[in-house]
């Protein structure tokens, strides 16, 4: 699953004997890549979208695995643009059933946070490396791109990402989230909810979120540019990475 329609269309391109199936407003396409069964699919924006989104690749194309690749705001002051996380835990952080339950606690799971699978995290966090390591960056993204918004030496980094129907633009929102979830690494609106889904289903799942702004008043000051020129191509070397690698995903 992609965040936005542009992450995924290199990927589909990777597709042997594509074929596409329209299923509740979303364009699932479907082959393979060296072999392997693969559905590609964008999930649209918010928690229930993706969601839905997830739920029909479990119970219409019975995957045995997802991986989701996105953008997101950085929260923690470590994170600059186009550093890359890989989500260890998930929380959605405008869960609020309180005085029924503890704040961000999900009702009738009594669970806070969705812990994604060792393996699955390993195995990416080789594939990232693959990207970022030995000027594998460059290789991929032009100089130019890369200048234009200011990445010299992105970093991996592993940990909680927070997911909710807000997108954070002030600094006023940032510091709030912080206060309440101060190991929060970045924030973005689908991967906890996905996250939810999987866990529900028993499905292996890793969400993967290239840092596109701040997430406070001095966000990117070309969205769609680092969308297509960026954040498209970390999936795409990413997903090529693990494939080469002989290591069986469903996206």
């Amino acid at each position: 699953m992609g965040a936005m329609p542009e992450e995924i269309e290199d990927v589909v391109a990777l597709l042997s004997n594509p074929v596409t199936k329209i299923i509740g407003m979303r364009r699932y396409t479907y082959g393979t890549i060296n072999g392997v069964k693969t559905v590609v699919v964008f999930s649209r924006w918010g928690k229930v979208a993706a969601s839905a989104t997830a739920a029909t690749l479990v119970n219409v194309f019975n995957i045995t695995e997802l991986i989701f690749t996105g953008v997101a705001g950085g929260i923690s002051p470590e994170l600059k643009i186009g550093d890359i996380v890989i989500g260890t835990k998930l929380i959605q952080h405008d869960i609020d059933a309180r005085p029924l339950m503890q704040q961000f606690e999900v009702p009738l799971l009594g669970k806070t946070y969705f812990d994604a699978p060792t393996i699955q995290l390993n195995k990416a966090q080789k594939a990232v490396t693959t990207l970022i390591d030995e000027s594998g960056i460059h290789k991929v993204i032009n100089t130019t791109t890369l200048s234009k918004f200011d990445i010299s030496t992105p970093t991996l980094h592993t940990g909680i990402i927070a997911s909710g129907d807000t997108f954070f633009a002030s600094n006023t929102n940032k510091q709030a989230l912080l206060k309440k979830l101060p190991e929060v690494l970045c924030v973005e609106m689908e991967g906890a909810a996905v996250a939810q889904v999987c866990y529900e289903y028993n499905i292996p799942f890793t969400v993967i979120r290239t840092i596109s702004d701040t997430a406070d008043d001095k966000s990117v000051t070309d969205f769609p540019e680092f969308i297509a020129n960026v954040a498209s191509k970390y999936t795409f070397s990413i997903i090529t990475s693990l494939y080469a690698s002989q290591y069986v995903i469903i996206i």
